[in-house]
């Protein structure tokens, strides 16, 4: 997997949880959901269908157990899974944690209203809990 480079925007609005067997987990910087992103290390991939099977497989599998964590973890009444890449174009899956008074609810996250950043305490506690329901190695190197 040599070449895989994070896009900028990704970068910019994300925290790196680590890495699985495929994607490079991240934590998006917004308190207000749970929500998390999966970018397949694979370089010049900008849709589903563009993977490898296995790869697709292994995606589906990494994202079923990303939305069951996030579900156990904090309860929600649904969970958005969408690969929008309007923005940016490179392949990432965002798994958002909904819930009945959300900010946006019942509408669409995407554009609803600026991010509200975490606190320390709040990232510190939510890359935790991730790392560990996703058995991900705290490796600085993956940052």
């Amino acid at each position: 997997m040599t070449g895989f480079t994070l896009h900028p925007r990704l970068a910019a609005d994300c925290h790196v949880v680590g890495d699985l067997p495929l994607c490079r987990v991240l934590l998006l910087d917004d308190r207000r959901y749970p929500w998390v992103l999966l970018v397949p290390r694979r370089d010049g991939v900008r849709e589903i269908y563009q993977l490898g099977s296995d790869d697709r497989r292994q995606l589906l599998d990494e994202s079923c157990r990303v939305g069951e964590l996030l579900m156990a973890a904090f309860a929600g009444d649904k969970l958005n899974v969408g690969a929008l890449g309007n923005l940016v174009p490179q392949l990432h899956l965002h798994h958002v944690v909904r819930s009945d008074g959300d900010p946006a609810w019942p509408g669409p996250v995407w554009g609803h209203s600026p991010a509200v950043p975490h606190t320390a305490d709040e990232l510190e506690q939510r890359v935790s809990l991730l790392r560990s329901g996703l058995a991900i190695a705290d490796d600085a190197s993956q940052r």
